[in-house]
């Protein structure tokens, strides 16, 4: 059974830091990549960042850029999303998904992915 659980959220006031957690079963890293994504309050569900299933090739979405890290360990099936300098406009539910392939580039878009996790809330506020 494939699974994902995301992890990590919180409040954080602006310029500070988090590290989200998404634990992947049922499948191996080897041979998916792995999206993650972000939906805001009233806003569409748009795509974050990226890792492809060789570990070789990320992608973020330009607002991002510089800021967060994506990184993983195929040991231990786990993704993880740094996040720095955060900002208001980074509030968020915050999502992992497998995607259906190997490769990982922009666009990221959803119906690329088949398994999400749950969730995890950001909330970036003074």
């Amino acid at each position: 059974q494939v699974q994902l659980v995301e992890s990590g959220g919180g409040l954080v006031q602006p310029g500070g830091s988090l590290r989200l957690s998404c634990a992947a079963s049922g499948f191996t890293l080897d041979y998916n990549s792995i999206g993650w994504f972000r939906q805001a309050p009233g806003k569409e569900r748009e795509g974050v960042s990226c890792i492809s299933a060789s570990g070789t090739t990320t992608y973020y979405t330009d607002s991002v850029k510089g800021r967060f890290t994506i990184s993983r360990d195929t040991a231990k099936n786990m993704v993880w999303l740094q996040m720095n300098s955060l900002k208001p406009e980074d509030t968020a539910i915050y999502y992992c998904a497998r995607r259906l392939n190997r490769l990982c580039g922009p666009p990221l878009q959803l119906n690329e992915h088949d398994n999400w996790g749950q969730g995890t809330q950001v909330t970036v506020s003074s």
